[in-house]
């Protein structure tokens, strides 16, 4: 009979596999808020793809900022990017899903950064 049989225990499970220690996600959330370029993904060709497309268009717009490729899932998590590759602007995510082009990355870059 199922009506007296013990509660089967629920288990809790993150979504990074409990990686998810304060400290890991409080230095998580203290790099969305700095300033910057950064492409998010596990180090993929479409990740790279991105990044590539991202560095020419930075080159076209004349502008010398940094890129930081995040492979990090609790930093990717933080963001709330679930899926790859993605694109960070000054700590907004401004694409995720798609590998842009490089006409596509400088129209979003140059929105994002007239935005702040």
């Amino acid at each position: 009979m199922g009506l007296f049989s013990k509660k089967k225990k629920e288990t809790k499970s993150c979504c990074c596999g409990d990686n998810c220690t304060p400290a890991a996600m409080k230095q998580a959330e203290a790099a969305k808020t700095a300033s910057g370029i950064k492409v998010l993904g596990l180090g993929c060709a479409k990740c790279n793809a991105l990044e590539k497309a991202i560095r020419e268009a930075l080159a076209e717009l004349g502008m010398d900022t940094t890129i930081d490729h995040v492979t990090d899932f609790a930093q990717i998590a933080a963001y709330g990017v679930m899926t790859t590759p993605a694109l960070v602007v000054d700590g907004k995510v401004v694409s995720y899903g798609k590998v842009l082009g490089k006409d596509e990355a400088k129209s979003i870059i140059q929105k994002a950064r007239a935005d702040t």
